[in-house]
């Protein structure tokens, strides 16, 4: 007799949510809670991440202290092997001066911050600014004589601020998939684009300026209110400098230009890259060992990304993150907690660049033929990026077939504040490398009140965004999720190949 697919679902699913109930006398998960929020070690470690170094752009040295330091103290807290992994990056940078100033009709300091990897301008320079928005990449190579030492506008007057957060999706009334425009979740890949995109059209423009010898580029933030969101690549030998202004100081300043009202501005960028290190940056590693004789091999693995921009702290990006995994695996160690799996924690370098630490560790560790046996082994890995706060919960990644069991592990856990797990994926960080190489991986619901509009990726991301004592309760939820899928008799399902 062949049963209906929909019967079989069902089937496993009450087989799967039993197995995982099994575990809800187990006294560990009271010993996670109570230590986790009587004993709580959050304030130290997020105060070191964030007041005593501060931002951790990827090999910076800030970063590689920051590596350095989680390494040592999760050795100090008794986890095993606990460790540096390199791999290739590219060169380090530093912003070790910037002026960006108006000088003339009147003066006024302006709000701006450097690009990351932004080259250096030839010391100071004070001229008035030349306007290049709407200009083709054909007309920009024709004022090449013009813009030799230029400071250069680049776009329009800015009127699209970011103006709102993606939705909460925990809330009983969410639209599901509404929060999908914040993230890569949700977003068709399709065909491409027939013709130049403006994203090849802009290369094109950046190229023009670079072979005229352009002193330095300006362009608006999509931040409000002074918040800059600042990014930045490294663009090889001879790049033209650059730096990203607070949309009303550019608005100011274009304003006076189209109305002919001479302007001058005054502008200094001195950075430093760092070559030293073979170009590689860090991920941490550490590791609780697994207890049962059968299953120790097998891995549960929780992570979040310790790199950051350099204009804020990288509190909510992603110190509070760090401190979440840390503070999860101390709780574990401190309680005497015996998984029956291997439990390993990662702190990824690079995320900021494209998901590249974690990236780099899957292809090395998990992905492709010649790592199918450790593939096997791996059971999930739990990621933490994308908002600030309590766990709420998690998005599934449309893997509807552990439902059952994230509900009954969330059930408990929401006397302190847990609400619910939602189907839809999640997109834009470090859990998707792992989907990627066909194992589990899964971010949680968090707190996106002034995430997106305020500080993500920006000057605001400082301690004042958030409460520390929320990264209590995110690191009971994460080390009860760690726990309970160590201890489960079965691995979780994996997901659908892509």
């Amino acid at each position: 007799m062949t049963i209906p697919y929909t019967a079989c679902l069902a089937i496993l699913s009450v087989t799967l949510i039993a197995g995982a109930q099994s575990q809800a006398g187990d006294p560990t998960l009271a010993k996670i809670r109570t230590e986790g929020l009587e004993h709580s070690q959050v304030s130290p470690v997020f105060d070191m991440l964030t007041v005593n170094i501060g931002p951790r752009l990827t090999a910076s040295p800030a970063h590689k202290r920051a590596a350095e330091w989680a390494r040592d103290r999760l050795t100090a807290y008794g986890l095993e092997n606990a460790r540096l992994e390199p791999w290739k990056f590219g060169r380090g940078w530093t912003l070790e001066k910037l002026t960006v100033e108006m000088v003339e009709p009147r003066y006024l300091p302006l709000i701006g911050y450097a690009d990351g990897w932004s080259a250096s301008t030839s010391g100071e320079i004070v001229a008035a600014p030349s306007f290049i928005a709407g200009k083709t990449p054909e007309e920009v190579t024709a004022l090449a004589p013009q813009l030799k030492g230029a400071i250069v506008m680049t776009q329009s007057i800015l009127t699209n601020f970011v103006r709102k957060d993606r939705p909460q999706p925990s809330d009983t009334d969410y639209v599901p998939m509404s929060a999908a425009y914040a993230t890569s979740a949700g977003r068709g890949r399709g065909p491409a684009p027939a013709g130049e995109t403006p994203q090849q059209r802009n290369q094109r423009i950046t190229d023009a300026l670079k072979a005229a010898g352009a002193g330095v580029i300006l362009k608006p933030s999509v931040g409000e209110h002074g918040t800059v969101f600042v990014v930045g690549r490294d663009g090889g030998p001879g790049a033209v400098p650059s730096v990203t202004l607070s949309a009303e100081h550019y608005n100011m300043v274009a304003r006076y230009l189209e109305q002919n009202i001479p302007v001058k501005l005054r502008v200094n960028v001195q950075t430093n890259f760092y070559d030293t290190d073979g170009g590689n940056a860090y991920n941490v590693i550490a590791e609780l060992p697994g207890s049962d004789p059968a299953l120790k091999d097998e891995v549960v693995m929780i992570g979040g990304h310790l790199d950051s921009w350099h204009t804020g702290v990288g509190a909510t990006d992603n110190a509070d993150g760090t401190t979440t995994v840390m503070e999860a695996m101390r709780i574990l160690k401190a309680i005497g907690a015996r998984p029956r799996r291997t439990i390993r924690v990662a702190l990824w370098g690079g995320e900021e660049q494209g998901l590249l630490g974690s990236k780099a560790w899957v292809t090395e560790h998990l992905a492709g033929p010649a790592n199918a046996a450790a593939r096997d082994k791996f059971d999930v890995y739990y990621n933490i990026d994308n908002g600030t706060g309590k766990i709420y919960g998690w998005f599934l990644q449309n893997q509807e077939e552990v439902r059952p069991i994230f509900d009954s592990w969330l059930e408990p856990l929401k006397s302190i504040g847990a609400r619910r797990n939602v189907g839809e994926p999640v997109g834009s960080t470090d859990h998707l490398s792992f989907t990627d190489a066909g194992v589990p991986g899964f971010n949680p619901i968090q707190d996106y009140g002034n995430y997106d509009i305020r500080t993500h990726h920006t000057n605001m991301d400082t301690d004042d965004r958030l409460d520390v004592n929320d990264i209590r309760q995110a690191a009971v939820v994460m080390a009860t999720f760690a726990y309970q899928s160590a201890n489960a008799d079965r691995k979780l399902p994996r997901p659908a190949a892509k």
